[in-house]
């Protein structure tokens, strides 16, 4: 996400409350679950989050190019894409990490597949308060992402910056439960990803998911602190897009894909979105697979 989860570039996100209605009227999808082909008539929809990101309008201008008509379809949260591709609303998806797909596999007993990596982007820690780390008070409070993949990864980003300490030492399962609050500087608080950028003001410090730096009237430099993309553990953070199982092999999917990773003008509109920070991948799918089997594995093994 992510930004995953995770898995920026904004441009208008919807609020979450108005993205319901989004889910309940989108029109019949390109293929059915599982046709692993789409309709030369219908377009293939690609569900994102923000779809105004700069990257977007050049991928489906080149997309175009090659004869293949892509359709966005935006949503106001993360919740949604995973289950619109499920239930065959969607052709593809690109909002999530590893992780996070992961997350949702497990717990909706699914098998969406990643497909190709688009780019890893650095978690950032910010403030309207307060222009460095140590200049936080002690016991101010600081909010997080509510979703499993991405709270964890954002009590990491605390723990490096010394604003907390993991009972566990820290790992992608860790939960608000897992900080020890007598060692800890701060408070965590968990909230929607989406509605951290406006809870910003009532808060020292927030972790704000790449797609909603720009929402809170921040960019990225104004981070504070955060995560390494470019460490090779940081793997399982891989955006990526994301299809059904049967559809993995599909030759437009992939064109996309490619599409997408070599596209000089999508490559500039990345960076232009993530003010510079994404790092972009071409990872072999068989390596993002690998990585989805671990992690899922690791989640069974939590339960």
């Amino acid at each position: 996400m992510s930004r995953i989860l995770g898995h920026r570039r904004i441009a208008t996100v919807l609020a979450a409350v108005a993205a319901v209605p989004l889910v309940i009227g989108l029109a019949g999808c390109a293929t059915t679950p599982g046709s692993g082909a789409a309709d030369e008539a219908d377009p293939i929809k690609i569900g994102v989050v923000n779809d105004g990101d700069a990257q977007w309008a050049p991928f489906v201008a080149a997309a175009a190019e090659e004869g293949i008509e892509v359709e966005l379809v935006n949503f106001g949260s993360y919740e949604q894409p995973n289950p619109a591709l499920t239930e065959g609303e969607l052709d593809l998806n690109q909002f999530q990490h590893i992780v996070y797909l992961a997350t949702y596999n497990v717990n909706a007993k699914q098998d969406l597949q990643p497909i190709g990596a688009t780019a890893i982007y650095p978690l950032g820690l910010y403030s309207k308060k307060y222009d460095d780390v140590a200049d936080i008070p002690k016991g101010e409070t600081i909010a997080v992402p509510d979703d499993a993949s991405n709270q964890a990864r954002a009590l990491l980003v605390l723990q490096s910056a010394g604003l907390i300490e993991l009972k566990s030492g820290g790992s992608i399962f860790s939960d608000l439960a897992d900080v020890d609050t007598d060692k800890s500087k701060v408070k965590v608080t968990a909230l929607e990803a989406a509605l951290i950028p406006t809870s910003l003001p009532d808060v020292a410090a927030a972790i704000i998911n790449n797609d909603f730096v720009t929402d809170a009237g921040l960019t990225f430099d104004d981070a504070l602190a955060q995560d390494d993309p470019s460490d090779p553990n940081a793997l399982p953070y891989a955006n990526i897009f994301a299809a059904r199982a049967d559809d993995t092999e599909n030759e437009t999917y992939l064109k996309l894909v490619e599409i997408f990773q070599t596209d000089a003008d999508v490559q500039a509109g990345l960076q232009e979105s993530s003010g510079d920070v994404a790092v972009p991948l071409t990872t072999p799918v068989e390596e993002l697979v690998a990585s989805l089997e671990k992690v899922e594995a690791d989640t069974l093994a939590q339960k």
